[in-house]
């Protein structure tokens, strides 16, 4: 009976192994995803930022769970959380959180953090940052070639050096296309609120009209609302409201089928306005009529390809090839680009993207240096 009972024991054991092994392997590698202000769907980068994580799990041996705090302060505690539970990976989104990820990776330096938009000093976090002057370098090229007036607005939201990068980008590859073009820049504030107060986004496109800028682009977070609602009121200028010395130069988009609502709203001698959207592809924001086939108002959108860099750091912990330490995705990494797709294809011509992939080979190449500040 001692025999049967002992054998009966040791059968027990290797099942409750066997059932525990089974569940790792089911469970996988566990990630952590602690959101920035603006929640996973912001359309923005915090979107990519999990299109990245969900592209993992679809790859197979990888969970996600996701902490949207509802209040900045809040986000310590959701990447502490993950980290008491034990997860492979704890990515914290947004440089004001570097302070909180910092904070708990040294807590616990067996484990694996990330950090995306800021370089963190613990040696256990992969710090993902961006050249965001290249990609904006590019779409500042496409709304040089295509702007009516020659008057362009760059609308950014916190007044830092982060979005400096946007800003500086975007004026050297508009400059490139045109020297004689004129940027309007303006900042919605100089403190976090900045990234969510649409209403002043909206005031400051309204001034940047004014001065006769017919495509701007928001590097702004969730202000940037505020400039593409007021381009869909808008919709173009109008050539008896342009201000002194600016004019109609080009026309490029006379041919390109117009909305009802355009053609009512845009008679006479007017040109149409355009936002460049930032981060994920924004394009079909400006779809305001819901039919593709008639002028998209979103020319193009400064892609910032989060989602490539947050899956190929999921990847690396998966295979057992973390490495903490700062890494920089440019346009050789495939981590910034421009959008162009059914929304905004009878925008931008062949010619003009022949253009631009020209000048992004020789970013790569080295040929051209993109200022970032």
């Amino acid at each position: 009976m001692k025999h049967t009972a002992a054998l009966l024991s040791l059968s027990l054991l290797a099942l409750t192994s066997t059932l525990i092994s089974s569940a790792s392997a089911q469970s996988g590698v566990r990630v952590g995803m602690a959101y920035d202000a603006g929640g996973k769907f912001d359309k923005s980068f915090n979107q990519s930022a999990y299109e990245g994580s969900q592209r993992a799990v679809k790859g197979g041996g990888v969970t996600v769970k996701d902490f949207e705090p509802s209040d900045p302060s809040q986000t310590v505690q959701g990447i502490r959380g993950f980290a008491t539970d034990g997860f492979d990976l704890t990515f914290a989104i947004g440089f004001a959180n570097n302070a909180s990820v910092t904070q708990v990776a040294k807590e616990n330096p067996d484990l694996a953090f990330g950090l995306v938009d800021d370089v963190s000093p613990a040696k256990n976090v992969a710090s993902l940052t961006f050249k965001e002057n290249e990609g904006s370098y590019l779409v500042g090229y496409l709304a040089a070639l295509n702007s009516a007036t020659g008057v362009l607005g760059f609308l950014g939201g916190m007044d830092i050096p982060l979005i400096h990068k946007f800003e500086a980008g975007y004026k050297a590859g508009a400059r490139a296309a045109n020297p004689n073009v004129i940027i309007v820049s303006q900042y919605v504030g100089t403190t976090p609120d900045a990234w969510n107060n649409p209403g002043k986004a909206k005031e400051i496109s309204a001034s940047m009209k004014a001065r006769g800028a017919d495509i701007v682009f928001a590097a702004a977070g969730a202000s940037g609302k505020g400039l593409q609602d007021f381009i869909k009121q808008q919709q173009c200028l109008k050539a008896a409201q342009l201000p002194k010395g600016v004019s109609f130069k080009s026309d490029n988009f006379r041919s390109v089928p117009k909305a009802a609502s355009y053609t009512a709203a845009c008679a006479g001698n007017t040109r149409p306005m355009f936002f460049i959207g930032v981060d994920s592809n924004q394009n079909y924001i400006g779809d305001f009529d819901g039919k593709p086939g008639t002028m998209n108002h979103g020319l193009t959108s400064m892609l910032k390809r989060v989602d490539n860099a947050v899956y190929s750091v999921i990847e690396d912990v998966k295979a057992n090839k973390f490495k903490g330490g700062a890494r920089s995705f440019g346009l050789k990494e495939g981590g910034v680009g421009y959008a162009v797709d059914g929304f905004n294809k009878a925008l931008i011509s062949s010619a003009q993207v022949a253009m631009v992939e020209a000048a992004k080979a020789k970013i790569i190449s080295g040929a051209i240096k993109v200022p970032s500040e």
